[in-house]
């Protein structure tokens, strides 16, 4: 082929020549067939009028600033490059600078969110919501006419955020509160949102407030709103808690031991059978029970060949860790005044394979007559049940005072009784162990403050070696030293439910004679000591006056017996 010449383009023709000067013919189709190739480059890149009609203006506007970017020289990128370096070394300076102002920043926005109070008129709407929620319906009012239209529930975010923020005021309100604003009205404020967002009646919240101090009490209520854990306890008459748990295993149970302090709990976490109907628990091996429940007996310690009186015993599982405990020797007298609720501890002592204990249905306030002189007394008295709100959470709303003070003047009764049942002549025991599933001080050292004045006993340890030491004063009243040795457990910082542990001795089988009359004021014999001399002086004047007749008769016998005798110089 011969060799061809250089392109040399022309504005006016498009001419290639050849080594011998002539116009090759094919070039003109090469060059039309090229053009006809760059024109549909452009087209695909979207020159063409009817695809620039469809695209979008931003698309556009991308494909306009394409060609321009392709055409930049390699100086230009390296100077775009250089100036993207330095605005990025300049956006680093401007972040430290920020951080080093941050704490400035952060300030400013703690004081542009520094809590406050709302106003009268903004709380009396939100009780009128709060109230018509409850009854599902909304007031409208608009024009002296009243709508009724579905009410929608205050907003519990909200009210969670000011129950932080007023706590956050409250822990340094020297320095946090709103000028011309008082503690009384920051903790009126508090009670009633705490009311509202966890469901409690305002008695109940003022006795929790009385017990708590404010960052213990929100902890408390929120305690409350989760379950406890599920827990058993191995029944060591049948088997041993490493069997047992090998056993709940391979069912597929994931569980723990319970703690150091127990050696036959565990604790369950999930599980792919019903705990309460797997071959092992109705073979008896263990028994549905929670941690709290345990504590007591723990306490009272029973020893074998002893005779122990469980007063309140139902359901059952109480009086069969006291026979576990005592390898079924000795004799257990399980009593319980609801003859219902006798038939679930029945059925669990025939489960458990318990055989030393005597089921019986008395008042226990008439125990002493029926039945003395026991080595031991458990007493799991009946309560308000404020310890255990995670199980049932009515007890929010349907106590007041009248129930906790009814309770407590059964329990003052109970623990009497329970103390006249042991004999304090027994050479293992002696001892009564007191407990309550409530957080009460009218229910718990109020009972026991009020035992130690009225019976031969006093407070030993409970041999627990966890949980918080009860109160020896609350509020205007001041109890016996001793009360520190008893033991209060709560579901915020033990998780279990609430629980309070007494543990006495008794030392004498008498009763205080100044103790027999009972239910009488102190001032009673203070008045009756004051009344005897004064019986006895009138007694001495009616005497005087008796004797005041014979009187002459005296004088002549001594003036005659004078006559008689001669005088002396």
């Amino acid at each position: 082929a011969p060799a061809k010449a250089k392109k040399t383009p022309s504005k006016g023709n498009n001419v290639e020549l050849s080594s011998d000067g002539e116009v090759e013919e094919g070039m003109w189709e090469m060059e039309e067939e090229e053009d006809g190739s760059s024109e549909e480059m452009v087209d695909d890149y979207g020159a063409s009028s009817s695809e620039e009609e469809e695209l979008l203006p931003i698309e556009k506007a991308a494909l306009k600033q394409k060609p321009d970017r392709e055409g930049l020289s390699e100086d230009d990128s390296e100077e775009d490059e250089e100036e993207e370096e330095a605005a990025e070394e300049a956006g680093r300076q401007k972040m430290g600078q920020k951080e080093e102002e941050s704490p400035d920043l952060q300030l400013n926005l703690d004081i542009d969110e520094q809590f406050k109070l709302p106003t009268n008129e903004q709380i009396e709407r939100e009780d009128i919501l709060f109230i018509c929620s409850n009854h599902k319906l909304f007031v409208a009012v608009h024009d002296s006419l009243m709508v009724f239209l579905p009410a929608e529930p205050p907003d519990l975010h909200i009210i969670h955020q000011r129950i932080k923020g007023n706590m956050d005021v409250l822990q340094d309100f020297a320095v946090k509160r709103e000028e011309g604003r008082t503690r009384q009205e920051y903790l009126a404020l508090l009670r009633r949102d705490m009311a509202a967002y966890y469901s409690y009646s305002d008695f109940l919240l003022m006795k929790l407030i009385d017990i708590f101090p404010l960052p213990e009490l929100i902890n408390f209520l929120e305690a409350n709103e989760v379950p406890r854990p599920v827990t058993i306890r191995t029944n060591t008459l049948k088997t041993r808690r490493r069997d047992l748990a090998q056993a709940l295993i391979n069912r597929g149970v994931n569980l723990d031991p319970l703690g150091k302090w127990s050696k036959t709990g565990l604790v369950i976490y999930d599980s792919s059978v019903p705990i309460g109907a797997t071959p092992e628990y109705l073979a008896g091996h263990y028994m549905l029970q929670g941690a709290s429940s345990l504590l007591p007996v723990m306490a009272l310690a029973p020893q074998e060949n002893e005779r122990i009186l469980d007063m309140c015993c139902a359901p059952g599982g109480k009086t069969s860790y006291i026979a576990q405990l005592m390898k079924n020797t000795g004799v257990i007298l399980a009593n319980d005044s609801n003859a219902e609720r006798l038939r679930s501890v029945v059925g669990n002592l025939h489960r458990l394979g318990v055989t030393n204990a005597v089921v019986s249905n008395c008042d226990g306030r008439q125990f002493p007559k029926v039945l003395g002189g026991f080595d031991r007394v458990l007493l799991d008295a009946p309560c308000s049940g404020t310890g255990v709100i995670s199980k049932d959470p009515s007890v929010k709303t349907n106590k007041d005072e009248k129930d906790i003070l009814r309770c407590a003047h059964l329990q003052k009764e109970l623990i009497l009784n329970a103390i006249d049942s042991v004999n304090a002549a027994s050479e293992t025991g002696g001892y009564i162990v007191y407990c309550t599933c409530s957080v009460m001080v009218e229910e718990n050292e109020w009972v026991v403050d009020y035992a130690l004045k009225k019976r031969n006993v006093r407070l030993v340890d409970t041999g627990l070696d966890f949980g918080k030491e009860g109160f020896t004063r609350f509020k205007d009243r001041r109890f016996h030293p001793s009360l520190k040795s008893t033991r209060r457990f709560y579901p915020h910082t033990h998780n279990m439910d609430g629980f309070f542990i007494a543990k006495l001795k008794k030392f004498s089988n008498a009763i205080p004679q100044a103790q027999k009359e009972a239910a009488t004021p102190s001032t009673v014999p203070s008045t009756v000591m004051e009344t005897q001399p004064k019986k006895r002086k009138l007694e001495g004047s009616k005497v005087d006056k008796e004797q005041k007749p014979p009187q002459p008769a005296l004088k002549k016998r001594h003036t005659l017996q004078a006559q008689r005798r001669p005088l002396k110089t």
